[in-house]
């Protein structure tokens, strides 16, 4: 299985940003860390010290924490877990939070993945997002990282910002290939309830989905031709585009992302963590002081019929429908689609049983491709995923 460790605090909120994070003091980050640790513990007694092949530390802002935080929860989780040798070991990392003394400490913790929130290559669009750091403090982050030995390296990106013209993201990553990262998340700016861009672009954002001009927001057009540019860019440059929003170098495809869009099954521990374990899907509290408390002494209840703990906010049984739908959206975001044969041995029927009539349809109008057991979204699919992967979800 894999494992997620949730770090919820950050230096300030971004503008765009709608993830379970907020500031916090040193006193609130040590008790939670605490709190994180007793989860740790409970679990690896429960479930008997199950095998990991991937950790995924996200935010937040996880390297906002004292290095020794990091490295007391990882040591924490060798304990309590049974880590693969060969385990893909993950921290989210923003510029202006690192410096050698962190990434050193991660490094010898066993981390062996950074991904590095940069989002732009130019100050006036960071200062836009509401980031903390400027363009040439990520470049000595990165620089450092690269001096500490890290050879596996994330840089995300993102496009369809406020006054962003197609040539001005093509700068951006044209900058950040050059520094030569392994991996690359090139994805577009979401516009979502609850964040100060939605206030101020809400009503720009139903313009451009009607198809009618905005002030801000670049056109879906503008949009379409930089995800367009991304792709043509990336793939001269030797980045195999493996996901609809994600590239990577040979070998170098992220293992944890690939195993949530192929089910893997995984434990979310911290705050408002999610889970899917046996078909069961749950959520942990979302609320500090609730979840600190709950895990200084972790029960168990039910929800709904569902066994789970005290620490949980959610616990929902997913239909079989329901799972059919997840590996047909899932799976299909990646390029190579997903098998005849895969889909049969999960479901025990042939998928053409389930969704024979959406497959021949989406086929008619060249969005997927079927051939040698294999479906996937063609090039046209690809770029109007949205709609396709709609087309799975069942009545």
């Amino acid at each position: 299985m894999e494992l997620y460790v949730h770090i919820p605090f950050c230096v300030r909120k971004c503008e765009y940003c709608d993830f379970l994070s907020a500031p916090a003091d040193e006193r609130l980050q040590n008790r939670y860390v605490g709190a994180l640790l007793h989860e740790i513990r409970y679990y690896g007694q429960i479930m008997g010290r199950p095998a990991l092949s991937t950790i995924y530390i996200g935010g937040g802002t996880p390297s906002l924490l004292a290095p020794e935080y990091i490295a007391l929860l990882l040591k924490q989780i060798q304990v309590s877990f049974e880590v693969e040798t060969d385990a893909e070991i993950t921290i989210e990392c923003n510029p202006g939070t690192l410096n050698e003394e962190k990434l050193l400490t991660y490094k010898e913790a066993g981390i062996n993945r950074l991904s590095i929130g940069l989002q732009s290559a130019f100050d006036d669009e960071l200062k836009i997002l509401g980031r903390i750091h400027t363009y040439r403090q990520f470049l000595e982050n990165y620089e450092c990282a690269r001096r500490c030995g890290f050879e596996n390296i994330n840089v995300d990106l993102m496009s369809a910002l406020p006054y962003q013209s197609t040539e001005k993201f093509v700068t951006s990553l044209k900058r950040v290939i050059a520094l030569k990262p392994e991996h690359i998340s090139a994805y577009s700016l979401i516009i979502e309830k609850g964040t100060p861009f939605y206030e101020k672009y809400k009503f720009e954002a139903v313009l451009r989905e009607a198809g009618k001009p905005t002030e801000h927001l670049p056109s879906e057009e503008t949009e379409y031709e930089i995800y367009k540019k991304t792709q043509e860019i990336l793939a001269e440059a030797g980045y195999e585009h493996y996901e609809v929003s994600n590239y990577a170098k040979p070998g170098k495809e992220a293992r944890h992302n690939i195993g949530y869009w192929k089910r893997v099954p995984y434990l979310g521990v911290g705050l408002g963590a999610a889970s899917l374990i046996g078909e069961v899907r749950y959520s942990n509290i979302r609320e500090i002081e609730a979840y600190i408390k709950a895990c200084g002494n972790i029960s168990a209840k039910e929800i709904d019929g569902v066994p789970a703990l005290n620490l949980h906010e959610s616990a929902d049984a997913i239909s079989r429908h329901a799972q059919m739908e997840e590996f047909m959206f899932l799976g299909l975001r990646m390029l190579k689609g997903v098998t005849r044969t895969e889909f049969k041995e999960t479901f025990g029927v042939e998928i053409e049983a389930v969704y024979g009539e959406v497959l021949n349809q989406l086929q008619e109008e060249d969005l997927i491709e079927k051939k040698a057991g294999v479906i996937k979204l063609s090039d046209h699919g690809m770029d109007i995923s949205n709609y396709v992967l709609a087309q799975f979800l069942l009545d």
